[in-house]
């Protein structure tokens, strides 16, 4: 038995099919959206807009939220091979678009709107493909390689940037081509979808509508208690992740710490600790807890003792090491969390073949804090005095950590109960 095995997949075929879904999940994103953070100022320069324009694109980017029930629909009625390969085929024309054609800004938009678009069935979609292809009991351990797969791959792929550049002078160029070179890895991995995917068709009844089937699909999951405890769940988990974000400025504002320090930090803090994380996250869930609810619940216990006392720790410069051991430790906590953001969906008792519309609820639940999260954290910085605003920022972040851990404990104790219900059925 090889390793794979052992954590769940039946063996060589369905390993492929489902590295194929995760990898498609990271390289749509990696000829734009990945590079806001590392190279946000050459990615002005290359489509020569300023910082406003660059804001209103990735909102209409992130407009996919609002779509993403409606897409549960579309995530029930087509095979996820199908969606995976239609949105990595849009994004490739529409990027070479972009490369090739200098579009105005107004054309931009219009893209970017088409992306956010794609984006509310295709990543339902990768989430769904993940569940699918992996097996009944490996759940924790398939989340949590979709997590730590795309971190590493996006750390990568920008370190071999970073590395050309720092050897060629920083060049314009070196990044242009990267562009074009990351886009065209779209057309391998449409092929690796279409030859390892499945397809995995909605069984109905003979004479019945697949369109009627897929709606009732997604009215039967948006009944489900179970689910919407566990899309809740995921919420939390992305609001403290949001709140993870500012413990880099934090450091700065309240300790002094320089750029090069702060950098160094959130390389560790914010993204090693990622990659790191989902493989954890995964193994606990799998081999410990056997389940990915309990491993949230754990999870999130650690963050609040975390949060906790770095809240009501002495903001004093000799204090400083304590504290970036006790962020780290909050970084580890809500890393392991996110790493399995969605997996509690795919415990939540949905029928199979309605796994994709509850797949976009949760993605829904899941990210709908980028709304509201950011700008609250940037109006409270703005507001009150630095050590003030961070207090109150992670003061926010224990509650939502609580809230986070009584909606999975609650989800715990409905599936326990009806566990307890089929064992009586079935005796």
């Amino acid at each position: 038995m090889n390793l794979f095995e052992k954590i769940g997949f039946s063996g060589k075929k369905q390993v492929l099919g489902f590295f194929s879904v995760v990898l498609s999940g990271q390289i749509i994103y990696s000829g734009f959206e990945a590079f806001k953070g590392t190279f946000y100022d050459l990615l002005l320069e290359v489509l020569k807009i300023n910082n406003t324009q660059m804001g209103i694109l990735f909102t209409l980017i992130g407009s996919a939220i609002f779509f993403y029930i409606p897409a549960g629909w579309i995530n029930n009625r087509f095979p996820v091979k199908s969606i995976l390969i239609t949105s990595l085929l849009i994004r490739f024309i529409t990027m070479m678009g972009v490369i090739f054609l200098s579009p105005s800004f107004h054309m931009l938009m219009v893209i970017a709107g088409i992306w956010g678009l794609v984006d509310s069935a295709f990543w339902p979609a990768v989430v769904n493909g993940v569940t699918l292809m992996s097996g009944d009991n490996n759940k924790g351990m398939a989340f949590g390689l979709l997590e730590s797969v795309r971190r590493a791959s996006e750390m990568g792929m920008n370190a071999i940037i970073v590395g050309i550049m720092a050897l060629l002078g920083g060049s314009i160029l070196v990044f242009q081509s990267a562009i074009i070179i990351y886009t065209l890895l779209i057309l391998p991995m449409i092929f690796c979808v279409w030859k390892f995917v499945p397809n995995n068709r909605m069984e109905i009844i003979k004479g019945e509508s697949k369109n009627k089937e897929a709606l009732n699909g997604l009215l039967h999951v948006l009944k489900m208690p179970t689910v919407w405890l566990a899309a809740i769940t995921s919420l939390t988990v992305y609001w403290i992740y949001i709140t993870l974000i500012y413990t880099v400025p934090y450091l700065q504002a309240v300790f002094g710490l320089s750029t090069e320090q702060a950098a160094l930090f959130g390389i560790i803090n914010t993204g090693a600790m990622g990659v790191i994380s989902g493989l954890i996250s995964g193994s606990i869930a799998d081999f410990i807890f056997k389940s990915s609810i309990k491993m949230m619940f754990f999870a999130l216990f650690l963050t609040i003792i975390s949060l906790s006392i770095t809240i009501f720790l002495p903001k004093e410069q000799n204090m400083l090491f304590i504290n970036i051991i006790l962020l780290m430790c909050f970084s580890f906590s809500i890393f392991l969390a996110k790493g399995i953001i969605l997996a509690p969906v795919a415990e939540a008792g949905v029928p199979k073949s309605y796994t994709g519309s509850a797949m976009s609820i949760g993605s829904f639940a899941a990210y709908s804090s980028v709304f509201w999260a950011y700008a609250l954290n940037g109006w409270i910085i703005d507001t009150y005095p630095a050590i003030k605003a961070y207090q109150i920022i992670f003061g926010i972040g224990l509650i939502v950590a609580i809230i986070g851990m009584i909606t999975s404990f609650a989800l715990i104790i409905m599936k326990k109960r009806t566990n307890e219900i089929l064992v009586i059925k079935h005796n």
